[in-house]
């Protein structure tokens, strides 16, 4: 089902979005049920038992896990950061600078939602962006054309690259020029990342003590998927799928729909993401003909 006015020199509003999910929903030939979260999937003879969060089963012979990439906002190790006595939010709890008006905060991370993030709280904040690299930029606009027009028209969207990536590199910050103007005004600046924290104090490399009152992680998301922790061989210590291409490893069953470059750079992404189903499905259907 296409996205109606698809327009790939803009990003699509948050209704319509809505729309277009509920739209397909409808079309569906499936039971769907929301508000039913998963709680495990286990092993019963040639099939599974999915078990449902207030004491539900299903039985079933396959199990796709299509909850995505961006379900477990990660927070990873930074030095000290447990012993910080001021706020800490993951970007996914972020709505608006308003809470943090006229404060000090470090937004940690260097990816789109880091940069977007701190150049919006340095109008109304004093803000530092940390890294431990320098942020990467790419052109929003191309030729005059959005960048995701010139990824779909030159295969880059659908080519199958995602086999060769062990792990997904980082993504450039897409910028038509306002975010990397921002960081050369130093609004916000940037800076290496902090060493330590002593209580609200930051401890930045050069060995400066600075209170802070708030830090900001935009540093991305990982896999939600502890349901299939009792799946022998389905995922790996970081409770990310073992999987080649969507099927999972060593654990025949299982399969997985948008995950970060599954097969492609859309994988993950409302563009992609189908033909990835279509993919799986007919992989799946096959296994369970054999069977």
């Amino acid at each position: 089902m296409p996205f109606p006015g698809a327009d790939r020199d803009r990003y699509p509003h948050r209704g319509e979005v809505v729309a277009f999910l509920t739209a397909y929903a409808g079309r569906l030939d499936a039971e769907i049920r929301t508000g039913c979260r998963v709680t495990a999937v286990r092993r019963t003879g040639n099939g599974f038992t999915v078990e449902l969060e207030g004491g539900g089963r299903l039985s079933a012979r396959a199990v796709v896990a299509a909850s995505g990439t961006f379900g477990h906002p990660h927070r990873p190790a930074l030095p000290g950061l447990h012993e910080f006595t001021g706020q800490v939010l993951h970007a996914a709890d972020y709505r608006s600078p308003a809470p943090l008006a006229g404060r000090r905060v470090v937004v940690v991370g260097a990816g789109n939602s880091a940069v977007q993030i701190a150049a919006e709280l340095a109008k109304t904040a004093r803000v530092t962006l940390t890294t431990r690299a320098s942020v990467k930029f790419a052109a929003q606009r191309i030729l005059g054309r959005d960048l995701h027009f010139w990824t779909a028209h030159s295969g880059l969207d659908t080519a199958p690259l995602g086999r060769f990536l062990a792990r997904p590199s980082a993504q450039p910050v897409l910028d038509d020029g306002r975010y990397r103007a921002a960081l050369a005004a130093g609004r916000p600046d940037r800076r290496e990342m902090f060493t330590g924290v002593d209580g609200a104090k930051l401890v930045w490399p050069d060995r400066q003590r600075e209170d802070v009152d708030a830090i900001v992680l935009a540093t991305g998301y990982r896999p939600d998927l502890p349901y299939l922790a009792g799946l022998d061989g389905a995922l790996d210590n970081e409770g990310n799928p073992r999987r080649r291409e969507g099927i999972a490893n060593g654990v025949p069953g299982p399969a997985f729909v948008g995950l970060e470059w599954q097969r492609s750079l859309s994988s993950n992404s409302l563009r992609g993401v189908g033909r990835d189903a279509e993919r799986i499905a007919r992989r799946l259907a096959a296994h369970l003909a054999r069977r």
